[in-house]
């Protein structure tokens, strides 16, 4: 049975949705359980980091004995001045933040933040992948709390690209109309849409 209200939330994802789209990628439905997975990613790499900066003694691992502790005091996790945790903590921030900034329409108000939001969420999967595959490459070690973490991370991908997508098809729509380019990735110059 259809409803009133289940019509004219229809009809408003419809509206809101880019050409040729069923579905509104930047609706909050789509972009809120990304920002959850990316808090929660947030809370297990600070845990992470917390361990890795020496300010807790020793981190929680219910499967692969001393893997934690091996992965996460590895020569891979310490290539750079900063804890790798941290870099991880500081990547899910930026995807919260740039996952609630903006509305239904960002796809095509906001391009830059749509884009800087794909970026962030993109390569930090692509990391995930790689330090997941190091482990028991490198280390002949798992870290349970590190393979969430890597879980969280892809599975952030897909929604992400979707209205990274969006938001590159209408910067082309517009270059192709010869509309301006720079004012439409930065929503200064408002590009209808028909």
């Amino acid at each position: 049975m259809t409803t009133a209200a289940t019509v004219s939330r229809g009809a408003s994802q419809e509206r809101h949705a880019p050409p040729g789209w069923s579905d509104n990628p930047s609706s909050w439905r789509q972009r809120l359980p990304i920002v959850g997975l990316a808090l929660l990613g947030l809370g297990v790499a600070s845990y992470l980091s917390l361990f890795q900066l020496a300010i807790i003694p020793a981190v929680w691992e219910p499967f692969f004995g001393d893997g934690s502790r091996t992965i996460l005091t590895s020569s891979a996790s310490t290539v750079l001045p900063v804890p790798d945790a941290i870099l991880g903590a500081l990547s899910y921030l930026v995807d919260a933040v740039t996952g609630v900034i903006g509305g239904r329409e960002r796809w095509r108000t906001m391009p830059w933040v749509v884009i800087l939001f794909g970026l962030a969420v993109g390569p930090l999967g692509a990391v995930s992948i790689l330090l997941v595959i190091l482990q028991p490459v490198l280390f002949q070690a798992w870290c349970t709390l590190c393979l969430a973490s890597a879980a969280i991370s892809i599975g952030m991908i897909g929604p992400a690209m979707d209205e990274l997508l969006a938001s590159l098809q209408y910067l082309a729509r517009v270059r192709a109309r010869g509309g301006s380019l720079w004012g439409a990735f930065w929503g200064t110059e408002r590009q209808e849409e028909g």
